[in-house]
């Protein structure tokens, strides 16, 4: 049986110092990047602008998980992130905070199928993963997507996978390099 290190998942008083800065500078993002959605939605691109904007509104999970390295940090970096933007005035209010939860688990799925001990890329192309099928399942039934043809949904699903990883895979991977590199994360 696989058991997580205890490191993994006590919590001291600099990772929840932390936690809280990822959550309040991307609920800022988040809130921010509402205007790229709406912006894509008043286009042609109207069908794609869900998949082809919501990479970043997935980058606080990842970045909780793979700076912190913690069991629940990409769940609660995010659910956390989507309350500071809902607190923002969000045009969507409480969902965001539904919303943050099961894209928080997509990624938490990820850093949990490689038994918390890979936090680099392996980590974060499985989170990727994971948070495109979740969230994509979940859009089948809060979107509407299941009304969609097939192809169309193949389309959509796509467009996701490649905003989520660059932004919650490639983007986040460089960000952790640089926080890694400034000493913030040494003890």
């Amino acid at each position: 049986m696989q058991t997580v290190n205890e490191s993994k998942v006590k919590w001291s008083l600099r990772d929840v110092i932390f936690l809280a800065i990822i959550a309040i500078f991307f609920g800022v993002i988040f809130e921010l990047w509402s205007a790229a959605y709406y912006a894509v939605a008043a286009t042609p691109l109207k069908p794609y602008a869900n998949d082809l904007t919501l990479g970043v509104w997935l980058m606080a999970g990842p970045l909780a998980g793979a700076i912190l390295q913690k069991v629940g940090s990409s769940t609660i970096g995010e659910v956390l992130a989507a309350a500071v933007e809902m607190l923002l005035f969000s045009s969507w209010g409480a969902a965001n905070l539904i919303s943050g939860f099961v894209q928080g688990i997509g990624t938490e799925l990820g850093f949990a199928a490689t038994g918390y001990k890979n936090w680099d890329k392996l980590g974060l192309a499985l989170s990727v993963l994971t948070t495109t099928i979740v969230t994509f399942i979940w859009d089948l039934f809060n979107s509407g997507y299941a009304d969609y043809k097939p192809g169309m949904m193949i389309t959509l699903f796509i467009i996701r996978l490649i905003s989520a990883g660059f932004f919650g895979g490639v983007l986040v991977y460089y960000i952790k390099k640089l926080v890694t590199k400034s000493g913030l994360l040494k003890r």
